[in-house]
């Protein structure tokens, strides 16, 4: 098979893994792993064939070996590549983990084998000049195969969650910075100067050679940091893995100085190495700031769209229009092709990087979607040009080649073209603005006109507690208003009006000023800060002198502009009766053993965080996880807890297994502050911890709470023992904090055990039969209690509140208990054993909270 037939028949294979690339995104809102799929499609199955078809035509080019005819080994590893990236798809899919296994093992065993392909040409050849980029080859299919078995580690639902959250950054950051990254940083040693038609710019190879082991290890450490869990380590790892890239592609800078990049395939490559230096820069910042590893999971989140679409689809793209020409046939079918990839190149260009951004900053929703479908276009017109191209190699196959170089379109039509690419994403974004005015908070009640006095009604407003002092103001109609506001309460505040002018958020003890304008008719203000309107933080602006329309309503909760569509009923109903997506793990409810050492840090972190499947809420938490962690100690211990509030507002906590005056271990902190709360634990039980800040209610509510259970003396030992924490959940919109209007109302959404709904339904808790069980119970609210009840089994112990109820005084009992009623913030134990194998259901017995959650199932096995 000649060269031009076999890159044709390969290259179909990226074609293929690209289309289905486009068709996802385009579906994706109807798909299910929608986001998962466009990743792995992409960077598995695209850029992974790409990577190996490509490598190998270099290295055969830099080592001078002649390939092989037949490319018979080669299309053997290609086919068992894309069988075991087709069944990780499916596996996923199909949420079938041995088929995840089998997959995840095939792609690993065939980028092993193309690395030590790879590496025993190297040592066979004769010495080259551009051996090292072989030697990028060979470490980057190692990074793969690590990557992969991270990967395949994910996906198995025994995986305890936090070893997940650390394996999600060694599994990208290997598979993205490893076998991609290193991947072209090494084959842009030549493909660089060759795309650029210009002389190889002197110390490339050298800083080539030096720059690998400065990557690797780079990659190690940070990879090693994610393992353990650390963010400073990992940080240390981008950071230096962003030097060391930096100083391999430096001498390009030279070769760019001598002949500028003027084609898509120059320009898109340059551009997309550009976003993959702006990426690793906000991951070493990213990683620098985040206090736990859960907080830099989340900030690793954002670089998804930078890495993949802003690097490597760019990359690809840009390699593959140069490379595809050149092996397609002869000079006149190469520039037919190469003509046919250049079209709208400016446009594309343009298109691509400057809609990016706007997916990537804190837009509004209806602008993302607007710029991510130009994204999408402008990157999938790479498809139809890419069949033309084939097309015009065909035809133009026969056809004498025309003396000189192909001439580019004049440079004022091409800078035409891309600002017709920039004005197209200025109109979208305008037209997506103008859609939903609201979201840049446009759209605010009118005035009612009026004439202008030139007079400026000044007054000052105080914060005491949850109010306004004096809460209500009068101003003649056509008065300028300007309010001072002096915070003299203990947490951040602001003011907001129904005109929509506002304060910023001013912490204890500042000040500061609100231009609200010509006043014509009366105004609605609060303070937008979560929960406060609620407590009564509102204000009035009452106009005299004028006809005074009714003051408008604010319709606002947490925030001065309008939130996403509310959770309905009908959602939560299809969430409760669904399965999580694959990957999800369950929060372990084994009750973590007793030590003598409790100096704990607990970090304020707000997180956004699954609480059911579909349902995300913006979390307020203890150390990255709602409830936050649980501590066991035993009566006359030392707990030393250090809170370090990380969050965007004030809060504070209370430990109820610490008897000591509130004033100072549970006041408010601000963020960047931190207090230690040290006490010693006199008394056995179940207790609870919170956030006491006000309104305590959606403080607690939205995620800020965890128990810590303190042995009583003589406790007997059990075969298991599980603690089960239920809470209330009072959903906001989706990705925002808790409703605090529901919250007020006593109108929960989901009753949940430790923090999502159902979830031990999906992932059972487990027990032999003849085992004793001992299962830790506490109500943390915030209004409701629980009844406690295993179906199917009879407690024949029963401790609450410090005591025992039944069982565990020496002699034994005729008696039994069927549940463990507790009021909010009470907790106890029960023990019990199981006769009979089966699945035996546990639920709060208020039966409605059963149904809005409160269920799960012990999994008991026989002997």
């Amino acid at each position: 098979m000649n060269r031009s037939g076999w890159h044709l028949r390969v290259g179909a294979v990226v074609f293929a893994w690209l289309v289905a690339l486009v068709a996802v995104a385009a579906a994706h809102r109807f798909l299910p792993l929608s986001g998962w799929l466009l990743i792995h499609l992409l960077a598995l199955g695209a850029a992974g064939n790409a990577i190996l078809i490509w490598s190998r035509h270099f290295a055969d080019a830099l080592l001078r070996r002649p390939p092989d005819p037949k490319h018979t080994a080669e299309a053997l590893r290609l086919s068992a590549f894309n069988a075991g990236a087709v069944t990780v798809v499916v596996g996923m899919l199909g949420r079938w983990w041995p088929m995840v296994l089998a997959g995840g093992v095939v792609v690993a065993v065939v980028a092993l084998a193309h690395g030590a392909t790879l590496l025993r040409q190297l040592r066979t050849a004769l010495p080259a000049r551009f051996g090292v980029t072989v030697r990028y080859y060979v470490a980057a299919t190692g990074c793969l195969a690590i990557g992969a078995g991270l990967g395949v580690a994910m996906a198995n639902p025994a995986l305890p969650g936090n070893i997940h959250e650390r394996f999600v950054i060694a599994h990208a950051a290997l598979n993205l910075f490893g076998w991609v990254a290193l991947t072209v940083l090494g084959t842009l040693v030549t493909l660089w100067p060759t795309m650029l038609r210009t002389r190889m710019a002197n110390g490339v190879e050298v800083a080539a050679r030096r720059g690998l082991p400065m990557l690797l290890t780079a990659l190690a450490v940070a990879a090693g940091g994610a393992v353990m869990g650390s963010p400073p380590i990992a940080g240390l790892g981008v950071v230096g893995y962003l030097g060391a890239a930096g100083m391999v592609l430096r001498p390009h800078l030279d070769e760019i100085r001598r002949k500028r990049p003027n084609d898509f395939a120059t320009l898109s490559v340059l551009a997309g190495v550009a976003w993959l230096f702006g990426s690793l820069a906000f991951a070493a910042v990213a990683l620098a700031i985040s206090p736990t590893w859960p907080a830099a999971v989340a900030a690793a989140g954002e670089l998804t769209a930078p890495v993949l679409a802003g690097f490597l689809v760019q990359v690809l793209l840009g390699s593959l229009t140069y490379l595809a020409p050149v092996v397609m046939g002869g000079r006149q079918a190469t520039l037919a092709a190469g003509a046919e990839l250049e079209r709208g190149a400016p446009w594309r260009l343009t298109v691509a990087n400057a809609g990016l951004p706007l997916c990537v900053l804190p837009t509004p929703s209806l602008v993302r979607v607007a710029a991510s479908m130009l994204v999408l276009v402008a990157y999938a017109a790479f498809l139809p040009l890419l069949v033309r191209a084939v097309w015009r190699v065909h035809r133009d196959r026969e056809k004498p080649s025309a003396p000189g170089q192909p001439q580019m379109a004049p440079p004022r039509r091409r800078l035409g073209v891309a600002a017709a690419g920039l004005g197209v994403v200025v109109l979208t974004t305008a037209a997506a603005v103008a859609a939903d005015p609201a979201s840049l908070g446009f759209g605010t009640p009118p005035q009612v006109a009026v004439a202008a006095t030139g007079h400026t009604t000044m007054v000052s407003v105080r914060i005491e507690g949850m109010r306004f002092v004096p809460d209500a103001v009068e101003i003649p109609a056509g008065d300028r208003l300007q309010i001072t506001l002096d915070n003299t309460g203990t947490d951040q505040h602001d003011l907001v009006l129904s005109n929509g002018t506002r304060t910023g958020r001013i912490a204890p003890g500042e000040s500061a000023v609100l231009d609200a304008g010509v006043i014509g008719s009366s105004l609605d203000g609060w303070c937008a800060v979560a929960g406060h309107r609620q407590m009564g933080m509102t204000f009035s602006v009452r106009v005299t002198g004028a006809p005074m329309p009714p003051a408008h309503p604010a319709h606002h909760d947490s925030h001065d502009s309008p939130h996403p569509a509310p959770i309905s009923a009908g959602d939560i109903a299809r969430s409760l009766s669904a399965d999580p997506a694959p990957g999800f793990t369950a929060r372990d409810a084994a009750l973590p053993p007793a030590t003598p050492e409790h100096r704990v840090t607990l970090p304020v972190n707000e997180v956004q965080r699954e609480v059911s499947p579909g349902i995300s809420q913006r979390l307020w938490t203890f150390g990255g996880t709602a409830p936050g962690p649980t501590l066991h100690g035993k009566v006359g211990d030392v707990f030393e807890v250090t809170l370090v509030n990380d969050g965007t507002t004030g809060h504070s906590i209370d430990f109820h297994a610490g008897a000591l005056a509130p004033d100072e271990p549970m006041r408010t902190i601000q963020p960047g502050q931190r207090l230690v709360y040290r006490f010693t634990a006199t008394r056995a039980g179940i207790w609870l911890y919170h956030c006491s800040t006000m309104p305590m209610s959606l403080h607690i509510a939205n995620g800020m709470f965890g128990a810590v259970v303190i042995d009583p003396p003589d406790l007997p030992r059990v075969d298991r023992e599980y603690v089960i924490v239920q809470s209330e959940m009072y959903l906001g919109a989706p990705g925002e904090v808790a409703d605090g209007d529901k919250v007020v109302a006593d109108k929960p959404d989901l009753v949940v055990f430790n923090g999502y709904a159902r979830q031990y339904d999906h992932a059972p808790l487990v027990a032999r039969v003849g085992e004793r069980v001992r299962i830790w119970v506490l109500a943390a609210g915030p209004n409701r209690g629980t009844s406690f009840h295993v179906v199917g089994g009879q407690f024949d112990t029963v401790w609450s509140e410090g005591d025992y109820r039944l069982g565990g005084k020496g002699s034994p009992s005729a008696g039994g208990a069927q549940a463990l009623g507790l009021f909010a913030a009470q907790g106890g134990f029960v023990e019990m054993s199981f006769g009979q194998p089966g699945r035996y259901p546990f639920v709060s017995h208020a039966m409605v909270d059963a149904e809005r959650g409160a269920h799960g199932i012990i999994e008991v096995a026989g002997r």
